[in-house]
């Protein structure tokens, strides 16, 4: 029997005895362990202060300051809201969901109002709508209001510009006024991957570009000193070369305009754009030869003036030159931040010196800027939005660099074993694959801390938890990685890596990613913001730690049971059927939707905001409403002939089975981060399923 699991033994004897966790309510005696979170590391003086706490919102992607002292923000799917000052409900300004085409990368994206608005009541919006022949149509367009922004009227729609897209992401959709008073719109380069008819650099395409209208008059004019206004490719075009601008925005100080532009897969840029500037897509990704073998030798191209790699983040969102008061320290750097990572950085603009200012465990889809240059950041997961704020330098804590130093594994020269006191291992019925490697794992919870249940059965882990994994590889005595997920004191969580010694004696932090030969293959250390890349709030943050992964017998004991004592409320484990192993004897279905669910659902679910496509790969939802079987891919079919998402019967024209079983991540393989090697029997389980699969419910 392993150490950890003669330990679990030990720990029942002191939980109260129950018949099942639907009878467990009383907290046991506490029994603090060592293993104690730490303080977020690196304060840097700022923190984010929930603004409007009782206003949250559907799915943020846009926060505009607007008449009234009001600002606006778009939801996604098609409603636009306004918030007052004071902590006033937010008003519902204008609903067009039924004309919008939403989610994915679609929706109600742009919104900036006219330079004349206190006189002619204009305002402009970006977004998408089915049409048919294609997948859907970018639309900009002018609404009216009569009321001074408190609502604006539908029915008084006047398009101005109209393009056709023909995949659902890559849509990019900001919109705003520059200070010479013309209007400015971005354009992602029409989506799948690669940029396949390379239209960011075709000049006769509206797509991947920087537009610019003068619209002083109806529809709109070509201002006069746009670069090519009098000929060699279309007129409304200020700049190109762009992948997917997700955000820009003129410093107010001096006029020049700044964006974030989304990677293909290695690189996020922040851009200068100059007036007919060309950034280098599909050319170059960031300053990079994107397809080395066609070469990218280009005059002219314009470098970005900062680059991230995929350890830092995945999906950049561009924000402002910070112009306010309360954050000297910040005082004319860029502020931006990334979607996926939660990252929030400031990029001197004369220096070059890029700074890690938070690192908040949120989804950073857009930033907002006051009339005062004050910083507000729109959280997509939760819908809450957040002011950047003075925080204490105080608070700066420093992890330890030693895993036997942090309190949280004991014994490390035997492999490594949980510390006596509130410390619950458990395993999960089905694990995200990790290149082969065996885990293990336990949980340390704060005195007297409660774990609440979530509907859909996630575990909400009071802050000061650390989650422990440790990674150990076949035909190795010693682990090789131990990871601690930690929730801090401000609600939000993260992840930090340790490398163990060949010797298994210890281990010591990591401050990046690394890959590190093992034996006959190389392991790959994941950074801090790769961690919460997969670690999604929507997903309830700790993934393994959910009703559904737990609902299993070990040691003759229901884990749930196990649990109870420190529930806020009783489970009724009878709602939360187990997860199935991919080789297990379960039902396909199960055995394929439960590796589905372990592996790929933190991201691909609503609300997540990652990916091109809406799917839903939970578990618990019924495959019609899944939005897989028999669709027809709307990001790329990776030149699968009658490709699918799931082709019932035809696991090959499958994209979720081929994308498994493709040798490398630059080839479009899922999971992404953190694995190099195919999982057979994972792959086994999804293409048995299909194979078995009939026709759709």
């Amino acid at each position: 029997m392993r150490a950890w699991k003669a330990w679990l033994l030990a720990l029942s004897a002191t939980l109260l005895p129950t018949t099942g966790c639907e009878d467990a309510t009383d907290a046991p005696a506490a029994v603090a362990s060592t293993c104690r979170a730490p303080l977020r590391p690196g304060a840097s003086g700022v923190h984010l202060e929930r603004r409007w706490p009782a206003v949250t919102f559907a799915s943020p992607v846009e926060l505009v300051p607007g008449p009234g002292g009001r600002f606006y923000v778009l939801e996604q799917a098609g409603v636009v809201r306004s918030l007052g000052a004071d902590a006033a409900p937010a008003k519902v300004v204008m609903n067009i969901a039924e004309r919008v085409a939403c989610c994915g990368e679609s929706g109600l994206l742009g919104l900036a109002f006219d330079p004349a608005f206190d006189s002619n009541g204009i305002a402009y919006m970006y977004y998408t709508h089915p049409k048919p022949g294609v997948v859907f149509e970018s639309v900009v367009a002018r609404f009216h209001s009569s009321d001074g922004g408190e609502t604006f009227d539908p029915g008084s729609e006047t398009r101005i510009f109209a393009v056709d897209q023909p995949y659902s992401n890559h849509n990019g959709g900001h919109l705003a006024v520059g200070p010479d008073g013309m209007l400015y719109l971005s354009l992602g380069d029409g989506g799948s991957g690669g940029d396949p008819e390379n239209r960011s650099q075709n000049l006769q395409s509206y797509l991947g570009k920087i537009l610019r209208f003068d619209v002083r008059t109806e529809p709109y004019a070509i201002p006069e000193t746009n670069p090519f206004a009098k000929g060699g490719g279309l007129p409304e075009v200020y700049a190109y070369g762009l992948r997917n601008t997700w955000k820009f925005s003129f410093d107010r100080g001096s006029g020049k305009l700044f964006a974030g532009d989304v990677g293909q897969g290695s690189f996020e840029e922040i851009d200068e754009i100059v007036l007919g500037g060309n950034y280098g897509w599909r050319l170059r990704e960031g300053k990079h030869c994107y397809l080395p073998a066609t070469g990218c030798e280009s005059p002219g191209l314009v470098d970005p003036i900062w680059e991230y790699g995929r350890t830092e983040g995945v999906s950049v969102t561009g924000g402002y030159v910070y112009r306010g008061a309360h954050l000297p320290a910040l005082a004319g750097k860029y502020v931006y931040g990334d979607f996926a990572s939660g990252r929030i950085w400031a990029l001197d603009l004369v220096t070059r010196e890029n700074v890690l200012v938070l690192a908040p465990d949120i989804r950073v889809s857009t930033f907002g800027q006051g009339t005062d240059g004050e910083m507000y950041v729109a959280d997509y997961a939760t819908g809450a939005i957040f002011a950047l704020a003075p925080g204490d330098e105080a608070g700066s804590t420093t992890l330890a660099e030693h895993l036997a130093d942090t309190g949280c594994i004991v014994d490390l020269a035997s492999g490594g074993k949980p510390p006596p006191g509130d410390v619950i291992p458990y395993e999960v019925n089905s694990p995200l694959w990790s290149d082969g490697a065996d885990k293990t794992r336990w949980v340390s919870l704060p005195p007297g801390g409660r774990i609440g249940v979530a509907d859909d059965g996630d575990f909400d882990l009071p802050i000061g938890t650390v989650a422990v994994k440790t990674f150990r590889l076949p035909g190795r005595a010693a682990p090789v990685e131990t990871r601690l997920f930690v929730r801090h004191t401000d609600g939000g969580w993260a992840g930090y890596t340790y490398e163990w010694n060949d010797a298994g004696t210890d281990a010591t932090l990591l401050t990046g990613s690394k890959l590190k030969a093992v034996g006959d293959r190389s392991w790959y250390y994941p950074s801090r913001g790769e961690c919460m890349v997969c670690h999604t709030q929507v997903a309830g943050s700790s993934l393994g730690l959910e009703a559904r992964q737990l609902n299993r017998l070990v040691d003759g004991q229901n884990q749930l049971d196990r649990f109870g004592p420190y529930l806020a409320n009783p489970i009724a484990r009878a709602r939360f059927s187990p997860l199935a192993s991919a080789t297990s004897s379960a039902p396909a279905e199960d055995r394929a939707r439960s590796y589905l669910h372990a592996n790929c659902s933190m991201c691909h679910r609503p609300g997540s905001g990652a990916g091109g496509a809406a799917m839903d790969l939970r578990f618990a939802t019924p495959l019609q409403s899944a939005r897989i079987c028999d669709l027809v891919p709307e990001v790329a079919d990776y030149g699968i002939e009658g490709a699918r998402l799931v082709a019932p019967g035809y696991p090959e024209r499958s994209l979720i089975w081929r994308r498994m079983v493709v040798d490398t991540a630059g080839g479009g393989r899922m999971p992404n981060i953190a694995t190099s090697v195919v999982d057979t029997a994972g792959a086994a389980a999804v293409g048995d399923w299909i194979k078995g699969l009939g026709v759709c419910p």
